[in-house]
């Protein structure tokens, strides 16, 4: 089955899976989880928007990515129907630590190609960390219907994931971009180590 070529290590890149335990706990708190999981993919829209108005003469990027605005934005209204459909409300968006955390290793200094490396690497491991959270709610959620619900979107993260990477790859050296996506893994699974496990966060 298609889900079973997501490997957490081997494909997305991942040093940390996701606590069995958040699962269960997600579970617990679908409209929580619900409500963070669409505010996601609506920032995941506007950022995208974001990196298009400030690279524009990045032709590349700015094909590849105008896209997966209109999709991403598609599953803000899909994960909005499933709200509705359950009589849940979406709630107000929360602070995402996770992202955040991310946001402070991002270079503020060095070259323009330095932190224009960083933004997009930083959408990678937000991607590759979304499909796995995705993938962890496909195989675990008791609702039959929900797994197949999140197995969508894990196939679509994997993919948004592997762009990241290959539009860093067109733009910087393969080398340089290799070594600092190996300092980013690294960070990550230090941040999720230390990370409290709670249902009502996609991350």
């Amino acid at each position: 089955m298609k889900e079973e070529t997501i490997d957490v290590k081997n494909i997305l890149g991942l040093k940390l899976p996701t606590d069995p335990r958040w699962v269960n706990l997600a579970e617990i708190e679908l409209e929580e989880i619900l409500t963070d999981h669409a505010y996601c993919e609506q920032k995941a829209a506007t950022t995208c928007i974001s990196l298009i108005q400030r690279y524009p003469d990045r032709t590349e990027l700015v094909e590849e990515l105008s896209p997966i605005v209109t999709e991403e934005w598609g599953h803000f209204r899909m994960v909005l129907a499933e709200l509705k459909k359950r009589n849940l409300q979406l709630g107000k968006q929360r602070k995402d630590v996770y992202v955040n955390k991310l946001l402070e290793f991002q270079k503020k200094d060095g070259s323009v190609e330095d932190r224009f490396l960083d933004r997009l690497l930083t959408m990678a491991l937000i991607e590759a960390r979304s499909c796995e959270r995705f993938k962890r709610l496909s195989e675990g959620l008791d609702d039959e219907y929900m797994r197949n619900f999140y197995r969508k979107f894990m196939e679509s993260e994997a993919g948004h994931y592997t762009l990241f990477i290959n539009l860093s790859e067109l733009y910087l050296p393969k080398p340089k971009v290799r070594k600092r996506w190996s300092e980013w893994l690294k960070y990550e699974k230090e941040l999720m180590e230390s990370a409290e496990v709670r249902g009502d966060r996609i991350h």
